[in-house]
């Protein structure tokens, strides 16, 4: 008597949304920048580690993340943030001396004000995917615009202090706001309910 064939079982994986843990350490990142941008705090050496370690490997976990949930825009989204405060903390220990006096006195405030162009241009166009996800992302995105308009006009001189406010509180605002989408992330999924609202996608580009 043949044994009869077993018939093939399929295994559903879940993992965690990781949206979550990236806007925690967008949140943490910007916080501790902005207060130094508002002269609130001084120096950028204790902003140097959480751009590290929060603004940067946190949102690169949650794009690696994403990509596994074949979310393009998230896994994007977090990545090339993640690699911006990469660039960041970088720059920074050149423009403190970390690396030597000859990178130190080569720095052209300029050069980082193209790299500033680049994200904005990048983000704009990220602004109009965040339109169809959810109404808090879509303000977090737009916070960033004005961060990088600032960023960008400020490193070209252009009313610089203007634009440096501007960023400045663009960047808090950042900060705010994704602490609230982090704080929705978790509860919402906790409890299986819309605990805090997000808020409905505004169904311009997608029906």
């Amino acid at each position: 008597m043949s044994a009869q064939p077993q018939s093939p079982q399929s295994v559903k994986i879940v993992t965690a949304d990781p949206g979550a843990i990236g806007l925690f350490g967008l949140a943490i990142v910007t916080l501790v920048a902005s207060s130094q941008k508002l002269e609130i705090t001084s120096g950028l050496s204790y902003v140097i580690p959480w751009a590290i370690f929060l603004g940067a490997f946190a949102q690169l976990f949650a794009s690696i993340q994403d990509a596994k949930h074949n979310n393009t825009f998230g896994m994007t989204a977090f990545g090339a943030y993640a690699f911006f405060w990469f660039g960041m903390a970088a720059s920074w220990l050149i423009k403190l001396g970390v690396f030597g006096t000859t990178l130190a006195e080569a720095v052209d405030p300029k050069q980082l004000g193209f790299v500033f162009l680049g994200y904005l241009i990048f983000t704009l166009f990220m602004t109009i995917g965040a339109v169809e996800a959810n109404k808090v992302l879509l303000i977090i995105f737009i916070l960033i615009d004005f961060l990088f308009l600032g960023l960008t006009f400020d490193s070209f001189g252009i009313a610089a202090e203007a634009f440096h406010k501007l960023a400045a509180f663009a960047e808090l605002g950042i900060a705010l706001v994704s602490f609230y989408g982090c704080g929705a992330s978790v509860l919402n999924a906790h409890f299986g309910r819309s605990f805090l609202p997000m808020g409905a996608p505004l169904r311009i580009f997608k029906k």
